[in-house]
């Protein structure tokens, strides 16, 4: 059997421009899986296509640089991309490299925002059309879901995503705090402002039910609504909606506050002081400071987002620490599985030749003992049968679980000699 290869390449948000990886994103993900397992060189074959990444990791059992150059040729001619535009920006990862790289990815240890869910459910999906599309095979299938375990061991064991490193995301984490569960929440969206839109999405993301968007330009606030799923209203309808909303993102270009002390001490009447969260992301601000004064009603700016944003980062840092010992750790037993699949055929060999032997002379030695009845024959039939697995034990689970795994090679070659198996191999 040949030696199985895995062979990773890339771009990403660190190597290549968003232009760049708009133009080696998938328009069809399973046409891209179909070519790709058609290539000479590719067994099997995984393709991961994001906003921030694309990647493609292959099995393979040529040479790798014959893969990697086949992959580079596919994707320039498939995206019709100058190969000189990109490869530059391409990264290639072997073996235990591409592993571990894999396992950093599904752990979100190497996203744009360290931390964040959303990429190891991108990579669940992109491996449910990798089966789809039979492209996958048993050593992309074990690292796959190998992969989700890491993950899910990061999550479990750090504390990683628990710390806010972007201001959207640490208005969420404010509003879990405040209200524990924001199932059926309702959102009041003010303004289009980057950070609050991304907020709005990080919060519909964990359950917020409805969302109503306020704009200058009644137009905008059509077009954003959409993107939600939402109601739009003009500015001058906002104090019609303070009643019902829990969570107000304000983000507006106005020179003045647009909410005031004042207005929000009526609504806390009518709402039976039912708290409400108010994320003031505008720079000059929005939302009268006052408010902080009234009782179930809590305001944040973006100085106080960003000083969380700060406070964890160290503590995120550290987090990423462990995690990355992690991935490290998983990337060795998973190079561990790998090696022993090279003992698997002498293992198999091996198996064969005791079996052969031990039938040929059950064989002989029947016809020396005519007068063994059935059950006879069954009894010595089924004890020489238990013998060899005995002697069997001890070398197999050394070829299988050596712990000096440089010398495997080493071993696997004595194995063969000791007991002539490439004769067995021939045949």
């Amino acid at each position: 059997m040949k030696d199985k290869r895995i062979v990773l390449i890339g771009v990403n948000h660190k190597t290549a421009p968003v232009e760049l990886r708009e133009q080696l994103a998938a328009t069809d993900n399973d046409e891209i899986l179909r070519r790709l397992i058609e290539l000479p060189s590719v067994n099997e074959a995984f393709f991961l296509s994001t906003c921030n990444r694309v990647e493609i990791i292959t099995t393979t059992e040529n040479e790798p640089e014959i893969t990697i150059k086949e992959i580079k040729d596919f994707l320039a001619h498939y995206n019709q991309v100058d190969l000189n535009e990109f490869k530059k920006s391409i990264y290639v990862y072997l073996d235990t490299e591409a592993v571990k790289h894999l396992f950093l990815v599904a752990s979100s240890l190497d996203s744009m925002v360290i931390g964040e869910p959303q990429i190891l459910g991108q990579i669940k999906d992109a491996y449910r059309r990798s089966t789809k599309q039979r492209a996958v095979g048993p050593i992309l299938n074990r690292l796959l879901h190998k992969a989700f375990s890491v993950a899910k061991r990061v999550r479990t064991e750090t504390n990683l995503s628990r710390y806010a490193v972007s201001v959207s995301y640490a208005a969420v984490e404010l509003a879990k705090k405040i209200f524990g569960d924001l199932h059926g929440k309702h959102i009041l969206l003010i303004g289009a402002g980057e950070m609050a839109e991304l907020a709005a999405h990080h919060l519909l993301g964990n359950g917020v039910r409805d969302i109503v968007v306020a704009n200058r330009t009644l137009e905008r606030a059509i077009e954003l609504s959409k993107e939600f799923n939402g109601k739009p209203i003009s500015l001058t309808e906002i104090s019609d909606y303070l009643a019902w909303t829990d969570i107000v993102i304000s983000s507006t270009g106005a020179p003045h506050f647009i909410i005031y002390y004042d207005d929000i001490k009526k609504v806390m009447r009518q709402r039976k002081n039912r708290p409400i969260f108010f994320i003031d992301i505008a720079v000059p601000r929005d939302i009268d400071p006052k408010l902080n004064q009234l009782d179930n009603v809590y305001l944040y700016d973006i100085d106080d987002l960003q000083g969380i944003v700060e406070a964890n980062k160290h503590i995120r840092e550290k987090e990423a620490k462990k995690a990355k010992r992690i991935v490290e750790e998983e990337a060795i037993k998973f190079k561990w599985w790998l090696e022993t699949l090279e003992a698997v055929p002498i293992i198999v060999l091996l198996k064969q030749k005791l079996e052969k032997i031990r039938k040929k002379e059950l064989e002989k030695t029947f016809k020396h003992l005519k007068h063994l009845s059935d059950e006879d024959k069954e009894a010595i039939d089924a004890m020489t049968s238990a013998m060899v697995k005995k002697i069997l034990h001890d070398p197999v689970t050394f070829l299988k679980k050596r712990e000096e795994r440089p010398k495997i090679d080493l071993y696997l070659d004595i194995a063969r000699k000791l007991f002539n198996l490439d004769e067995i191999d021939r045949d």
